[in-house]
């Protein structure tokens, strides 16, 4: 006569299957993470760094904080309107690149290093010059700097004889998730085509 017991060990076996099956399903249906782009005028962050945007004013006078950098890629330049050559130059390719990229949902920032004479008004209209759906952030001086250091943009304050000044900036672009977190970094020399190119994988990918 078998014992009353023997079908525990089969029992055991059965729920350890329902568990297992459970867990490949999962493992199964889980997204798979899209793979790193290859990037020609820049690098990918193997892991998102999130970035703690400060309490800045856009070049409509509204106020903008880290919520209005998420539902949407954002690509950040930091730069001032009285700069003789790396905005303007700047800025003329992001026009450009803007209109052929195929990362539609990109939206094109510059971040003012010069707070003080780039108020939203001023922004505003120098934008308007490059590109109507540019916009321009200022605020307070202590912000953008913490800013400037979070993303590890280089800026500094050069003063010119007669008590005016200048301010010193790369030419970095930085590219934001849907998250608000910091992606890629793009270094010049930049080509239309190819940094068009690299914007619409890379927000594909930070997507995936």
């Amino acid at each position: 006569m078998s014992s009353s017991k023997s079908w525990l060990p089969w029992a055991a076996l059965a729920i350890a299957g329902v568990f297992a099956g459970a867990w490949i399903a999962r493992a199964t249906l889980a997204p798979v993470p899209a793979p790193a782009p290859q990037l020609l005028s820049g690098t990918w962050l193997p892991e998102p760094r999130a970035i703690a945007a400060p309490a800045l004013i856009d070049s409509r006078g509204q106020p903008y904080t880290q919520g209005a950098f998420t539902g949407h890629a954002s690509l950040v330049f930091f730069g001032f309107t009285h700069c003789p050559d790396v905005c303007p130059t700047t800025l003329a390719l992001l026009s450009q690149v803007r209109r052929v990229t195929k990362a539609r949902d990109l939206t094109f920032y510059l971040v003012s290093v010069d707070p003080e004479r780039d108020t939203p008004e001023v922004l505003h209209s120098y934008l308007a010059g490059f590109d109507p759906e540019f916009i321009g952030l200022t605020g307070a001086p202590l912000d953008i700097k913490s800013y400037t250091r979070q993303l590890g943009a280089a800026v500094a304050r050069v003063n010119l004889p007669g008590g005016d000044y200048s301010m010193d900036h790369s030419a970095t672009l930085f590219l934001l998730d849907d998250a608000g977190r910091l992606r890629a970094v793009f270094t010049p020399p930049y080509e239309t085509a190819r940094l068009a190119a690299d914007l619409g994988a890379a927000v594909a990918a930070a997507r995936g």
